[in-house]
Formats: C-alpha cells, sequence, structure tokens
C-alpha cells in the first residue's frame, strides 16, 4: 500500500526529481503549474509516493475552489492542460496510487472531487476502479520518420494545401515572444466569430503561458505570413522530453484561400523533429487533425466525487459554460452588424 506525502511546492528537490524523469510532460514541469497557478487561481500540489520506506514517484495537480467546494485537477477541464497525473518509478503500480490518491484527497487535503489524466492509464486499467471518465481523444505523429514518409502520410488533400501555400508566397517562420499574444489572439477571436462564439479564454491566458513557458525554452511560437508579410497565422507548441504538443492555432479567415495552417503544422514538425523531438501530440479531439497521418490516442479522463450530487452539479456547471459562450458569441455579431450599419449611414 503506498504511502502519500504532501510536500512543499516552493522546494526545487521534488520539482527537479519530477522534470528529470523521462517519461515526465511539459504540463507536470514547474513552469506550467505556474502558468495554471496565475491563470485558475489555483494552488500547485506535488505529492511524494513511497512504498514503505521506498520512493516510487510523484503526483503532480492543482487545488482550486469553486462554489465553496475544493477540487482537485490533474489537470481539470477549461485548463487547456493536457497529461498531468503521476510520475512513477518502472514496476509501480499506477492503479494502486490512484486509489491511494483518491483517499488521501478526499481525507488529507479536504477536497470533495478529483480529476486526473495521466496518459499511461488506460480505460482497463479502470476496471479495477471505482470511478467515472470520459475519453481524451486525439493524434500523435511519429517525427522520428524522415521528412518524406512524414509528408506522404499525410492526406492528398492536405498535400495540397502545403504546396498551394508554397506556390502562393507563404512563409513560415520561428516568432518573437513580443507581441505574438495579441497577434495570435485577435486571430482566435476571429476562428471562433466565424462559428458564432468567443474564445473559452482570454489574451491574459496566451500571455501568461509566453510569459512562463518561452523563458523556460519549452515553447514554440509559429507565425505565417503571405507575400506582403502581413500575418496571417500563428501557431502555439509547447514541448519536452522530445514530445511536442500543439496548445492553439488561429487564422485570418479572409487569408484562409492560401492554406496557412497546414503550412504551419509542416514548419512545426520539421522545425521539432531537426530539434530532436519524436512526437507531435495534436492535443486533443479535432477531425482536421486526421489529415496529419498521426496514430489515434485515447486517454481516459478519470474523475471521481466525494458526493453523489456533484456528478450532475459538474455537468450543469458545463453546460452552463457553453450556452453562456454561445450567447457571448451571438451578442457580438449582433453589435459587429449594428456598428457596421450606423458607419455606413
Amino acid at each position: 500500500m503506498y504511502r502519500f506525502e504532501l510536500l512543499n511546492d516552493e522546494d526545487d528537490g521534488p520539482w527537479s526529481a519530477v522534470q528529470a524523469h523521462e517519461s515526465s510532460t511539459v504540463f507536470q514541469t514547474r513552469a506550467w503549474m505556474a502558468f495554471l497557478a496565475a491563470t485558475q487561481r489555483a494552488v500547485p500540489v506535488i505529492v511524494g509516493i513511497r512504498d514503505g520506506s521506498r520512493a516510487v514517484g510523484y503526483f503532480v495537480g492543482l487545488i482550486v475552489e469553486r462554489f465553496g467546494v475544493r477540487i482537485l485537477g490533474s489537470p481539470f477541464p477549461g485548463w487547456t492542460t493536457d497529461y498531468m497525473g503521476f510520475v512513477l518509478e518502472p514496476g509501480s503500480c499506477r492503479i494502486s496510487a490512484l486509489r491511494g490518491l483518491f483517499d488521501f484527497a478526499f481525507e488529507r487535503l479536504g477536497c470533495a472531487h478529483v480529476e486526473v489524466m495521466d496518459r499511461r492509464l488506460t480505460t482497463q486499467d479502470l476496471t479495477h476502479v471505482r470511478a467515472k471518465y470520459r475519453l481524451y481523444e486525439g493524434f500523435a505523429v511519429d517525427l522520428a520518420l524522415d521528412e518524406a514518409t512524414l509528408f506522404t502520410n499525410f492526406t492528398s488533400a492536405c498535400r495540397r494545401c502545403i504546396r498551394k501555400a508554397d506556390k502562393d508566397g507563404v512563409s513560415v517562420e520561428v516568432a518573437a515572444a513580443e507581441g505574438f499574444a495579441e497577434d495570435y489572439f485577435e486571430q482566435l477571436k476571429d476562428v471562433f466569430a466565424k462559428q458564432g462564439l468567443v474564445p473559452t479564454y482570454g489574451l491574459d491566458r496566451v500571455r501568461q503561458l509566453i510569459r512562463h513557458l518561452h523563458p523556460a525554452g519549452q515553447l514554440l511560437l509559429v507565425r505565417a505570413r503571405d507575400r506582403s508579410g502581413r500575418s496571417i497565422a500563428t501557431g502555439i507548441f509547447p514541448f519536452f522530453h522530445g514530445v511536442m504538443y500543439f496548445w492553439g492555432g488561429a487564422s485570418w479567415r479572409e487569408y484562409q484561400i492560401l492554406r496557412p495552417n497546414q503550412a504551419l503544422h509542416w514548419f512545426a514538425m520539421k522545425h521539432a523533429k531537426a530539434h530532436g523531438v519524436h512526437t507531435y501530440d495534436l492535443g486533443g479531439a479535432g477531425e482536421y487533425k486526421r489529415q496529419y497521418g498521426g496514430r489515434e490516442i485515447r486517454t481516459p479522463w478519470i474523475r471521481k466525487s466525494k458526493y453523489a450530487w456533484m456528478e450532475p452539479a459538474r455537468t450543469l456547471a458545463q453546460e452552463a459554460f457553453r450556452v453562456r459562450q454561445q450567447m457571448q458569441g451571438q451578442w457580438r455579431q449582433l453589435f459587429a452588424k449594428r456598428r457596421a450599419v450606423s458607419v455606413t449611414t
């Protein structure tokens, strides 16, 4: 039976051990935790795990309080964060660690709800755990392949888009951090406006991500320009321990005919490959991501509540967020139309 110990998140030792472990992700680094603490009003939690007197690993997460309820997220929906969970030594039992974590969170941390997405846990593992889950689905591209094979694995439509972008003078570059958040977010608003929605996060989140991850050398910022040098698309790609992730991409609708988005992803893959990255994780579902030829990923996003009423309350909160986003998008569209009418008259 594993023993859990709450560690001081200000100490360098545990963080150094977590980040040095080959299985840790960028979402378990100290820089990412600082980003989440700043944007989610969350308190970082790092827990040491022991089997008797032997240290076997760590758990990384954050505690937030919503409507008076303490929640332990690793991660939590809405955090624009993927795989967290455990960093364990080979041969350790993740299921035992998960069971012990639930008890530790409820009894020691005073939490009433826990969510965990650990990329090394499977749905088969969860047959032995009393918890709910949903599948987090996505795609991962093997960058260890040579460039010719990578390109061949793209769909024919994707390859045509990349060739068209090149023919039409689209250039892609590694971008500087200064001013990038503002450029990206303006394009992102246009992407959501096309669907009658507003972004699910604000400009400050992008600024905080760049502020914490870029100086740590864990963030690739990419920009696509047209022939005149105008910025027409942007992408944000965190990376760590040989894995690059797609955090977000945006482009102006009027320039999408130039196909800058496919060119941007292809540039990011080649750049990452040249710098020792072996895997490109496209970060969650989206049928358009299938065009890059990756293998499908299905990871259980696990949740467990201390009280039965919390499950329907969680579902209600998610639906309320979706409705609010739609209403905000509709109001913005209406306001934009009225403003356009007033200008023309």
